[in-house]
């Protein structure tokens, strides 16, 4: 929701989360952006960051009025981070600042990087013009250049957690404007600008310098290789503080992190979007065409943890994708792998053993897992088959006798070893369950086949990746429609506010636990499965 004040000098944007200021240019009018500043904080704060985008000093005699506050006479009330210089001359404020501190409460960011909030808000910042003639070698102090921006993409990226999709950044800082906006009232804009906002798919992007206060109408960043979403992003030119028209130079918004927020807050389309102007765009050489997102290849971890680009393979003979090849010893869910993290084991079998999800939903997410290195389900022999159907039998009467139905589900895909994974529900939630998978497969477009119960291999496909989810009516769900198919898929299944209701358990990582917690959640499962533990007998 959008209140605007009667002063026209503030822009609100308010929801629960976490509280953010952004202004324009303040060219050394520093009494009068601390003092509204200290307003607005005391009137619909506590704000956590003040965001000073564009020139942050102006002229000389001017710039004394920072003195007070570096003697401590005065006091800055919302920690304040600025970008650094746009013109050579201001480059002098902005050296030997230790930690980046030029005084207590006011810091400068750096030349570029990635900003994250203790609540998880991640703010991409890039200080600086465009360098003219220099873009693969360092620029000046008030310049950027190509490997400039190439970083933040990549810090961006990389930043991630790569069992999901990539979706976004929650805020983009620059002082110039991106090219393909407002091109005849803004001459100066950078192209380099407009690819890093199209590669890193920022929710909000701020700018200065121009001295006009401008908001597009939100606007989608096409998919790419990083996600097969198309995300919104709102672009804001803020004008100077203290601007005699009196246009806007402050705005507040309060931020829920992309990476907590609700799939469908990120993808649902409001009704005066605009095309992105960003699409065909040419970039005159600035960018080669193999730095976009959009002709990278990459492949994952078998863990979901960092993205690794392919590095120099330059043959154009074979472009299918490479399996990546595991050996026995070096996988870490083969049980004679060193790797194998053992004090999650609750049980082994003769070809399976269950254990406790590394980063569990709750309690009682376990996984079913084969012994040796088998790929899928659709490559057991009859006598695996065999056991791993005694595995889920015994956990559906184990999960009966607490009131609850249990789901299996697999993904063979970007995943080099069988894992299923085991959530049960509350019985009045079953019939909830199917509902919940052709819900998100509607979010995400894909589509779902219908199966009996799943009770042989011969039911899966024989080669390609695919995804099941064996439900309590003994169904069975499978897609084989693969192609940037979300890794996180059933967790966002699991954690959708139909069934667990609990969005900000969707990426395993956030739900890590100390060792100790995991070994008394083995210990407490393995005592309460015993008596339907048949690999005992």
């Amino acid at each position: 929701m959008r209140k605007r004040q009667s002063n026209a000098q503030l822009s609100i944007t308010m929801d629960a989360g976490t509280k953010i200021l952004v202004v324009g240019d303040v060219r050394g009018r520093f009494k009068q952006l601390f003092q509204r500043v200290e307003q607005v904080n005391k009137k619909a704060g506590p704000f956590e960051i003040l965001c000073c985008v564009g020139d942050f000093f102006g002229e000389e005699k001017q710039n004394e009025e920072l003195i007070a506050y570096k003697n401590g006479f005065k006091h800055i009330t919302v920690p304040t981070y600025v970008l650094g210089p746009n013109r050579k001359e201001h480059g002098k404020y902005f050296e030997n600042l230790a930690d980046g501190e030029i005084c207590t409460n006011l810091t400068y960011l750096g030349r570029r990087g990635v900003y994250t909030l203790s609540s998880g808000v991640k703010i991409a910042y890039l200080s600086g013009l465009e360098a003219q003639g220099t873009a693969d070698s360092a620029g000046s102090e008030h310049e950027f250049t190509k490997a400039d921006v190439i970083a933040v993409r990549n810090s961006c990226l990389v930043s991630k957690n790569c069992s999901t999709e990539y979706r976004g950044v929650d805020v983009l800082l620059t002082s110039q404007w991106p090219f393909g906006m407002q091109e005849k009232e803004n001459a100066t804009a950078s192209k380099l600008v407009s690819f890093l906002c199209r590669e890193i798919k920022p929710r909000y992007h701020f700018c200065a310098i121009n001295g006009t206060h401008y908001e597009s109408a939100p606007f989608r960043m096409p998919k790419d290789e990083t996600t097969q979403f198309e995300l919104c992003t709102r672009f804001i030119s803020l004008a100077d503080v203290g601007n005699a028209e009196k246009a806007k130079y402050i705005y507040a918004l309060s931020l829920k992190p992309v990476d907590k927020s609700r799939l469908l807050d990120l993808v649902q389309k409001t009704t005066n979007e605009i095309q992105c102007p960003f699409i065909g765009l040419d970039l005159g050489g600035a960018i080669n065409k193999n730095d976009s997102s959009e002709n990278r290849q990459y492949f994952y971890d078998m863990d979901g943890g960092s993205r690794k680009r392919q590095g120099g393979d330059n043959n154009k003979r074979d472009k299918r994708p490479k399996i990546p090849q595991i050996e026995q010893d070096k996988c870490w869910f083969c049980l004679s792998s060193p790797d194998v993290e053992k004090h999650l084991i609750i049980t082994v079998g003769e070809h399976f053993y269950l254990a406790l999800a590394k980063g569990p939903i709750n309690k009682h997410h376990v996984m079913i897992l084969s012994t040796k290195h088998v790929p899928c389900a659709a490559q057991l022999s009859p006598d695996d088959w065999e056991e791993l159907n005694k595995f889920k039998a015994a956990l559906r009467k184990f999960f009966k006798t607490l009131g609850q139905v249990v789901c299996f589900t697999e993904r063979h895909y970007k995943s080099v070893h069988l894992q299923i994974n085991v959530l049960a529900f509350e019985e009045g939630y079953a019939w909830k369950i199917k509902h919940s998978f052709e819900d998100k497969a509607e979010e995400f477009n894909l589509e779902f086949e219908t199966l009996p119960a799943l009770d042989s291999e011969k039911m899966l496909p024989e080669m390609g990746p695919y995804f099941l989810a064996e439900l309590p009516d003994d169904s069975t769900l499978i897609t084989r429609q693969m192609k940037h198919f979300p890794i996180h898929f059933a967790r966002d299944v699991f954690c959708s506010e139909n069934l667990l209701n609990c969005d900000e358990k969707v990426n395993w990582k956030d739900c890590l636990l100390d060792k100790d917690e995991e070994v008394t959640y083995v210990e407490d499962f393995r005592k309460a499965f015993a008596p339907f533990d048949f690999t005992d007998d």
